[in-house]
C-alpha cells in the first residue's frame, strides 16, 4: 500500500508543468510520431518507411488486446492472457487447454477464436470539421444524436459497405479532434500456440503488476481468408536475441483508456463515485467466483479465467484509487488546470472563443452523480456479463437498430460495425449455465439494491420474482446457448425476435427500455455538456501547446518509445532482466510458484541466461497487453504483457523515473518453443525458411 501511495507522489512531477511531454511519455498516434525527438534522445531514426511497415504489421484483437504479424502466412504473436478466453473456450470436461497448454503440428489443428477478430490500420482520415460542424449550437439529446449522425456517415464514406474493411470515427484530445480510423479486419483467427496457464502466468496474482516476472506470456494466432492461411508479406522481422540494457524500444499497440486530460473535477467524481461502486461489485463478484470454484474441479475450471479478470481488475483500479487520493498529485492537477486558465485568458481572443468550459464540465459532474447508478445497471452493466443476456439484448436492439436508417441508429449498430456484432453473436462458444446464473442474479439483486426495491425499473425487473428465481428461470429456459437459435432470429429480424418464447428474449424485450432511458438521460444531461466543453479545452490547449501533445488512449494504435533500463525505488534497485535459472529458483511446488512439468522435464536442456523477461520505460497501458516490443530497426523483440506496481497510476500520468512496461522476450520464446515444447516448425516460420 505505501508503495502505490509514493508512485502516486512520483507522478507529481508530470504534471507540475501542464506542458509538453517528458522523455520518453507519450502513446503517439502513427501520423503525429515526434521521431525528431526520437532522434535526438536516442539517435534512432523512424522515417516513415518504418512507420509504415511497422503499422501493416500491428493488429488490433477485438477481445481487447494487441498482437503483430509476424511471419508472411499470417502468424500473429500476441500474449497468452490475450487468448485466454479461447482456450477456455475451446476446452471441456477433461480436456483444459488453459491448464495444459494447447499446441499444434499441422495447420489443420488450429482452431478458431470464436468472437475474436484481428483488425490492422490501413489509413487515418480527419473528418474534425465535418463532426464538429455537425453538432455546432445543438445542446442535449440533439448534440449527441447529431454528432453519432456525423460518424455513422462519416464511416460509410470511408468503407462503404465492403466486408472486408471496419471503419471507426475516434475522438482525440477529448473531441479536440475526429478521425476514421480504417482497418482491415479479419474475421477468421485461429489459436495456434499457447502455453500452460502456470507457466504463461507464474507467480499468479501476487507476482501480477510486479517485478522480477518469470513468465512466457505469449501465444500464436494466424489470420485466415477464404479457409486458408492469409498472405501478410507485411510483417515484423523475428529477432531472436534479447535486447541490451539502455537498447531503444517501440511498442505498437492498442492502449486501451487513460484519463490524463480529464479535468479535476472529473477525476474527483473518478474517485469518489465511479470507481467505488465498481469495486464493491468486483470484491463481491470476486467471493461469489472463488466459492463457486471451491465446490469442484470442473467449477475450478469454469471459473479460472472468469476470475482472473476478476482480480487483474479489482488490482488496477485499487491502485488507480490511490493514486486519486494522494493529495500532491491531486494539487499538482489543480495547478496544472490554473496554469492553463491563465495561459487562455492572457489572450483576450481566445479566451472569449473559450468561455468557461471546466464549470460547464463542474455543472455535468452533479447531473453524473444523480445518473450513473441507473446508467450502470441498466445500461453499461446490463447482465452483469451474462452471455446468454448479452446475445439477447443484441438480437433485440440488432432488430431495432437494423430497421432505422443508419444515421439515425446507436452508434454501435453502425453499417460499418454490424459485421462484428454478427460474429460476436453467432460464432460458436460454449455457455456455462452455472456462471449465467451468477451473474444475472449478482446483477440484478445489486440493482435492487442501488437502485432500490420500489423503483420503477426495479419493478419492471424482477414484477414477482427474486433475483434468484429469475436468473434460475431465464437460464433454465432459454435456448440462446444454441448459435442455430440464434442465427434464426438474427435472420428473421424484428417479427422473429417479438414472435420468440424464449424467457430470455422476452424478459430483454420487456426490460431494454429502461436501459434506453436510463442511456438517453446521461448522454442529454452528462454526455452532451461534456463533450462540447472538453471540445474548448482541447482548442484551448492546442492554441497554447500545439501538438507537442498526445491525445489520450482510445483502444486506437499508437507507438510508444523507451529503452531497457530498471529502476530505483526507496533504496531498492531493480535490474531490468530475469532469466531461465531465475525462474527455476523461484519455483516451489506450489501454487502459484509451480513449474509446469514439461518445464521441470526441459531444465537440463535449457540455457539459465537466457533472457525471460525484462523491463522497459515505454508509456503503455491496459490495452497494450501483447503489443509488439520492436527494436531501432524494426523487429520485434518481445511482446509487452504487464506494467510494474508503479504503472498503475498510468492512467493518469507517466513518472519516467519508476514506471515500467513488462516483456516477454523473443529470446526465451524462441528457447521455449524449441526446447520446452518441440515447435520446430513454427521456430522455422518465425525465422523466415
Amino acid at each position: 500500500m505505501k508503495t502505490l501511495t509514493l508512485a502516486a507522489s512520483a507522478l507529481v512531477l508530470s504534471f507540475a508543468a501542464a506542458g509538453a511531454a517528458q522523455a520518453d511519455e507519450g502513446m503517439w498516434t502513427f501520423d503525429n510520431f515526434p521521431s525528431a525527438k526520437v532522434k535526438q534522445t536516442y539517435g534512432v531514426d523512424i522515417d516513415q518507411k518504418w512507420l509504415d511497415t511497422v503499422r501493416a504489421s500491428a493488429v488490433r484483437l477485438t477481445t481487447g488486446c494487441s498482437a503483430s504479424v509476424v511471419s508472411k502466412q499470417g502468424l500473429v504473436l500476441t500474449n497468452n492472457h490475450c487468448v485466454a478466453d479461447c482456450t477456455q473456450a475451446l476446452s471441456s470436461e477433461g480436456k483444459d487447454y488453459v491448464k495444459d497448454g494447447f499446441l499444434t503440428g499441422a495447420r489443420e489443428e488450429e482452431l478458431k477464436c470464436a468472437g475474436m477478430q484481428a483488425e490492422v490500420l490501413l489509413s487515418i482520415t480527419d473528418v474534425t470539421d465535418q463532426v464538429k460542424a455537425a453538432g455546432a449550437g445543438k445542446t442535449g439529446q440533439d448534440f449527441v444524436k447529431a454528432r453519432d449522425a456525423s460518424f455513422a456517415t462519416a464511416e460509410l464514406a470511408a468503407c462503404g459497405q465492403d466486408k472486408t474493411l471496419r471503419c471507426q470515427t475516434i475522438s482525440f484530445y477529448r473531441g479536440g479532434q475526429y478521425k476514421v480510423y480504417k482497418y482491415r479486419r479479419y474475421a477468421d483467427v485461429r489459436l495456434v500456440f499457447a502455453p500452460e496457464y502456470a507457466t504463461a502466468f507464474f507467480g499468479g496474482d501476487p507476482d501480477n503488476f510486479n517485478f522480477p516476472r518469470f513468465n512466457l506470456d505469449s501465444a500464436f494466432l494466424r489470420l485466415y481468408e477464404d479457409g486458408k492461411p492469409a498472405s501478410t508479406p507485411n510483417h515484423l522481422v523475428w529477432r531472436a536475441t534479447a535486447p541490451a540494457e539502455g537498447e531503444p524500444t517501440f511498442v505498437a499497440g492498442n492502449p486501451g483508456t487513460t484519463q490524463r486530460q480529464l479535468t479535476v473535477s472529473q477525476l474527483e467524481t473518478n474517485r469518489d463515485l465511479i470507481i467505488p461502486v465498481g469495486q464493491l461489485q468486483r470484491s463481491e463478484m470476486r467471493g461469489r467466483l472463488i466459492q463457486f470454484g471451491e465446490q469442484s474441479e470442473e467449477n475450478k475450471r469454469i471459473a479460472n479465467q472468469p476470475l482472473a479478470g476478476i482480480e487483474n481488475s479489482y488490482k488496477v483500479f485499487f491502485g488507480q484509487q490511490f493514486v486519486l487520493s494522494d493529495k500532491k498529485f491531486m494539487d499538482a492537477k489543480r495547478a496544472a488546470e490554473t496554469d492553463l486558465k491563465a495561459k487562455i485568458a492572457a489572450d483576450p481572443k481566445l479566451a472569449a472563443e473559450i468561455g468557461d468550459p471546466w464549470s460547464e464540465i463542474d455543472k455535468a459532474q452533479v447531473a453524473l452523480a444523480d445518473q450513473f447508478v441507473p446508467m450502470r445497471q441498466l445500461e453499461t452493466a446490463a447482465g452483469g456479463g451474462s452471455d446468454l443476456y448479452g446475445y439477447a439484448r443484441t438480437l433485440v436492439r440488432g432488430a431495432q437498430e437494423r430497421a432505422r436508417p443508419a444515421t439515425d441508429r446507436l452508434p454501435e449498430y453502425g453499417d460499418t460495425r454490424l459485421p462484428l456484432v454478427e460474429k460476436r453473436l453467432l460464432d460458436i462458444r460454449p455457455v456455462d449455465a452455472p456462471l449465467e446464473r451468477i451473474y444475472l442474479e449478482h446483477w440484478l439483486l445489486k440493482t435492487r439494491e442501488y437502485l432500490t426495491a420500489d423503483a420503477p425499473a426495479v419493478k419492471l425487473l424482477l414484477g414477482k420474482e427474486s433475483p434468484e428465481g429469475l436468473s434460475a428461470r431465464l437460464v433454465a429456459g432459454s435456448k440462446l446457448a444454441d448459435p442455430a437459435v440464434r442465427k434464426a432470429l438474427w435472420d428473421g429480424g424484428l417479427a422473429a425476435v417479438h414472435a420468440s418464447d424464449d424467457p430470455m428474449i422476452q424478459f430483454v424485450l420487456k426490460t431494454e427500455g429502461a436501459g434506453r432511458e436510463a442511456r438517453k438521460a446521461y448522454e442529454a444531461s452528462v454526455t452532451a455538456p461534456t463533450d462540447a466543453a472538453a471540445e474548448r479545452i482541447a482548442k484551448a490547449r492546442f492554441a497554447v501547446l500545439g501538438d507537442s501533445v498526445y491525445p489520450d488512449a482510445t483502444f486506437s494504435l499508437r507507438l510508444s518509445y523507451g529503452k531497457v533500463a530498471g529502476w530505483t525505488h526507496r533504496g531498492r534497485t531493480i535490474t531490468p532482466f530475469t532469466d531461465f535459472a531465475g525462474f527455476y529458483d523461484r519455483v516451489t511446488g506450489a501454487e502459484p510458484f509451480e513449474a509446469a512439468p514439461r518445464w521441470i522435464a526441459a531444465k537440463d536442456k535449457l540455457n539459465p541466461k537466457t533472457v525471460y523477461d525484462y523491463v522497459t520505460t515505454n508509456d503503455i497501458i491496459g490495452g497494450n497487453s501483447g503489443s509488439p516490443v520492436i527494436d531501432a530497426k524494426g523487429r520485434v523483440i518481445g511482446a509487452a504483457f504487464d506494467g510494474n506496481i508503479h504503472s498503475l497510476g498510468g492512467a493518469f500520468g507517466y513518472d519516467g523515473a519508476i514506471n515500467r512496461t513488462v516483456v516477454v522476450s523473443t529470446a526465451a520464446i524462441t528457447e521455449a518453443l524449441t526446447k520446452v515444447y518441440g515447435r520446430d516448425a513454427l521456430v522455422k516460420e518465425l525465422a523466415g525458411k
